[in-house]
């Protein structure tokens, strides 16, 4: 099976993560794809960010009537802070027949070199790197010089319309008081209101 995974804090999931998972899930030709909202990422601070169980049903309720897709809360159960490494370690190790695909932003490839085990996490699955609309691709010369061109080979690039929809500017427009219509799924602000997220 060719597995997507799709790791991030979706708080709150828009239209600009179904875009990118359903993209993903076709240009790659992916079976599944699995939703891992995070549980305490290395580079946000935990106490900023909405309770877990409250993301993960946030993703459910965006994928919802979406065969293809699933919200996973593994990482969300492990305690301390979660590594995507760690992530495929487990997976890998649960069923070595699957191939996986991790799913990131064009502007996540930057970072990746400074990830905890960048090299392994490329033995383990195939990087997917999203870019929005035509903007230019990531220069690609520190990832080689941190994991090496046959490892850096395995990053495979994909191609979306452009979207400029960030989960923080949906946050700030809540605490405003401004409209979030048709930036989110319906059910998802709905979700928002009745629980009255984000406000100041």
């Amino acid at each position: 099976m060719r597995l997507g995974l799709f790791g991030g804090s979706f708080d709150p999931p828009h239209w600009g993560h179904l875009l990118l998972a359903e993209q993903c899930r076709e240009q790659c030709a992916l079976d599944e794809v699995w939703l891992l909202p995070s549980g305490s990422p290395p580079h946000k601070a935990a106490n900023g960010m909405t309770p877990g169980p409250q993301r993960a049903e946030m993703a459910e309720l965006a994928f919802a009537g979406c065969p293809a897709f699933s919200v996973n809360r593994m990482e969300q159960k492990r305690e301390g802070t979660t590594y995507t490494v760690d992530t495929l370690e487990m997976l890998n190790q649960e069923d070595p027949s699957r191939e996986l695909f991790f799913l990131i932003g064009a502007d996540s490839l930057n970072d990746f070199p400074e990830w905890r085990e960048p090299a392994r996490i490329l033995d383990l699955a195939t990087v997917v790197c999203v870019n929005r609309g035509d903007r230019p691709l990531p220069d690609a010369r520190r990832l080689i010089e941190v994991v090496g061109a046959n490892r850096a080979a395995r990053v495979r690039h994909v191609s979306i319309p452009g979207i400029d929809l960030s989960s923080s500017d949906i946050r700030r427009r809540v605490r405003e008081g401004k409209s979030i219509r048709f930036m989110v799924p319906r059910a998802i602000e709905a979700y928002i209101a009745e629980h009255r997220l984000y406000r100041a």
